[in-house]
């Protein structure tokens, strides 16, 4: 597999609206043609969330929740328990329906989403309280748990369906990681960034133990491009109604690099007025026509994706995103001229 594994095509961020893990899963690897993900369902609530249902996969490490968020606690807990709890259903659930629906050695590759270890050392702390991003070796700690589990989930995916997976690394906190503008215990206690060269090491060391390919979602805005771009990653997430100006220059060197942007052109709530699939490309096609781009760098480069996650929006919404998803990924592979 090449970074073209993420390109041309249409997919999920990841969580969706809702409780029942059945028909969400139906859903998605039936709209997904091309590349399904195993579905997130925040609304279970605690433990089904991004935080806990990475503190599952990671090894090494366990969670638990206090009044100011999740904490590294030293034996499993009832947080830690549910979100295991949650991914193994989930896991049950994806394998059953991959084999009733004969899709086992069809070649299809899924998706699995995590969240990335600086988001993860972002939002939880030590025994001690302080962020796991203040501990340089914690920091790193989490980075290697979180690449052995996402190895070992993986290959039991693989295993169980027949199939090709890769990752997608949620890194909402990035940003705020290098820019050193989170906060600690206190608003006077600050959080010192990260060096850009300290988070290209651990992302990097991170995929290479992963050995798949791999995309980082940033949804929100100041997304690194530089550092994506010089990182092993296959591909980048963006928001694409986040883009400003000053971004142009980076993607276009990314898209120069021969790595895939994933747009985020598919409201990811319910919009005020359901938009036409047409109205919902324009912003990718103006956006390579400004790069400077020939349209076909659309089939062969961009892929095309809910803004963020789906939990928010009402299931009818979530299913209709997904086909708004795979109409603007059709047109941008099969007529990108005529748009």
């Amino acid at each position: 597999m090449t970074p073209s594994t993420f390109a041309g095509l249409a997919t999920g961020i990841g969580s969706w609206p809702g409780t029942d893990i059945s028909e969400a899963a139906a859903v998605v690897v039936g709209e997904f043609a091309e590349l399904p993900h195993l579905v997130e369902l925040p609304a279970r609530g605690l433990g089904a969330d991004m935080i806990g249902r990475t503190g599952a996969i990671m090894v090494d490490v366990e969670l638990d929740v206090r009044t100011s968020g999740y904490r590294v606690v030293p034996r499993p807990m009832i947080a830690g328990r549910r979100a295991a709890d949650f991914l193994a259903e989930d896991l049950d659930v994806l394998e059953e329906l991959w084999e009733v629906s004969g899709l086992r050695g069809s070649g299809r590759t899924v998706k699995v989403q995590a969240a990335g270890p600086f988001t993860m050392a972002a939002q939880v702390e030590l025994r001690h309280g302080h962020r796991a991003l203040t501990d340089r070796g914690a920091l790193r700690h989490f980075a290697e748990s979180l690449g052995e589990g996402l190895r070992l989930h993986c290959a039991e995916l693989a295993h169980r369906l027949g199939a090709d997976v890769v990752v997608q690394l949620d890194e909402p906190s990035l940003a705020a990681v290098l820019a050193g503008s989170l906060t600690g215990i206190t608003g006077l206690d600050s959080v010192r960034a990260v060096p850009q060269p300290d988070v290209l090491d651990l992302l990097d060391s991170l995929i290479e133990t992963i050995d798949l390919p791999v995309a980082v979602h940033c949804c929100d805005g100041d997304v690194p491009f530089d550092l994506l771009r010089r990182s092993r990653a296959a591909a980048v997430a963006v928001d694409a109604t986040a883009l400003r100006r000053s971004d142009f220059d980076g993607v276009g060197e990314l898209l120069q690099s021969g790595k895939t942007l994933m747009l985020g052109l598919i409201p990811s709530e319910d919009p005020v007025r359901p938009p036409h699939w047409r109205e919902l490309a324009e912003p990718g096609v103006t956006l390579i026509d400004r790069l400077g781009f020939d349209r076909s760098v659309l089939a062969s480069l961009i892929s095309v994706t809910p803004t963020c996650g789906l939990a928010g929006s009402t299931l009818e919404w979530a299913r209709r995103a997904t086909g708004l998803a795979r109409d603007v990924a059709a047109a941008f592979g099969d007529s990108p001229d005529s748009l």
